[in-house]
């Protein structure tokens, strides 16, 4: 009922009832139970002739009650964010990263409270939501393996959870997209594949609108998928593995020993391509093709609905899309970028909370998040 009022809302109870299959007696129980937990509010309806019978109250999403609060945790920095019920970014900041983990889970706790003082303005706190790349096992809370960080076997959620005070939902960004997506984004319901490309190389894989777990939520790890024809040296012992040739790391490299940027920095590469440098655009389209190449038996195993790129050089040029499109021999309409632009890390530090909540909202009932 909730996602229904996500989607398709202001929605009056006899339109939830349609949408959700739902009876009466459940509809009037369930709104009821949400007006009072402030997830929905009654907008007043626009002013018309008066109707016979009674008058069809809508409930819409409620977004100035709660929040929620996420950190993304990449290699360079990590980012804090604060966004709505419906994943509106509401604030964010960026502080680099400190090189260990115990020094990172510190800082976070450290930085928390005031980042929650300077935005939040009283609104009752969800959770926090903890985001990173590679394999992130979310039920035990632990990442697995981020090889761009160098971490193994960390319990983030135990770590977090009694420092911070707040529950703790943990991801990995390609799964945590995906939920955005499907949620909050051009792609709701349906099957689709996410690709997360940044230092770490991720996917996520959902299909009727649920993702693929597999066994300890496994499912999407593609960082050592080969690369046609690609010499790279993967710390894995491999040559030719998907993150070792594509990460941002690596293509800035490529950059600085071409000589289009002076340090391995993707952002003054994307720089150097949004100011026409043809070498950079090059560069960045490079990359795309060989994206392609590993995806693409993937893509012919699962054909989804859609494929949603998250990737550097694609948000900030998304004309470089075409080149993606191209390589896959897909005439486009499947293809798209993720739908949240500069704001991706700080929708996907929130996300694990937020699908939490459009998955079990009335047990938020148990954490006392209600004012």
């Amino acid at each position: 009922m909730l996602r229904a009022v996500l989607h398709s809302g202001p929605l009056s109870r006899t339109a939830i009832i349609r949408e959700t299959g739902l009876s009466a007696a459940a509809v009037s129980r369930h709104a009821a139970e949400l007006l009072a937990m402030g997830l929905v509010w009654e907008p007043p309806e626009p002013s018309r002739r008066p109707r016979p019978g009674r008058p069809r109250i809508p409930l819409d999403i409620e977004t100035s009650h709660h929040v929620a609060v996420g950190v993304h945790i990449a290699v360079p920095r990590l980012t804090f964010s604060l966004t709505d019920l419906r994943g509106g970014v509401i604030a964010h900041e960026r502080v680099p990263r400190q090189p260990q983990h115990g020094a990172v889970l510190h800082d976070v706790a450290r930085r928390l409270p005031g980042f929650l003082r300077r935005h939040a303005d009283g609104r009752s706190v969800l959770g926090l939501g903890v985001v990173t790349g590679g394999w992130v096992d979310p039920d035990a809370g632990v990442l697995v393996e981020n090889s761009a960080l160098g971490w193994r076997d960390i319990p983030l959620r135990r770590m977090l959870q009694r420092a911070v005070g707040l529950p703790v939902h943990v991801e990995g960004h390609a799964r945590a997209l995906a939920h955005a997506e499907l949620l909050f984004g051009a792609v709701r319901g349906g099957d689709l594949v996410h690709l997360f490309v940044g230092n770490a190389v991720d996917a996520a894989i959902a299909t009727g609108g649920i993702l693929l777990q597999g066994r300890q939520y496994g499912a999407g790890g593609i960082a050592h998928l080969p690369v046609p024809g690609s010499t790279e040296h993967c710390p894995c012992g491999r040559t030719g593995c998907l993150q070792a040739t594509v990460s941002d790391r690596a293509v800035a490299q490529r950059a600085v020993a071409a000589g289009v940027i002076p340090h391995p920095d993707l952002q003054l590469l994307v720089s150097a391509a949004r100011a026409g440098d043809a070498r950079a655009m090059d560069l960045c389209r490079a990359r795309l093709r060989l994206i392609a190449h590993a995806v693409q038996p993937l893509l012919d195993l699962i054909s989804p609905e859609a494929l949603v790129l998250t990737e550097s050089a694609t948000i900030h040029l998304p004309q470089l899309l075409d080149e993606l499109i191209r390589e896959l021999e897909n005439d486009g309409d499947q293809v798209r970028t993720g739908s949240f632009g500069t704001d991706t890390l700080a929708v996907a530090a929130t996300a694990p909370v937020l699908a939490a909540v459009y998955q079990d909202p009335l047990g938020l009932r148990t954490v006392g998040s209600a004012r």
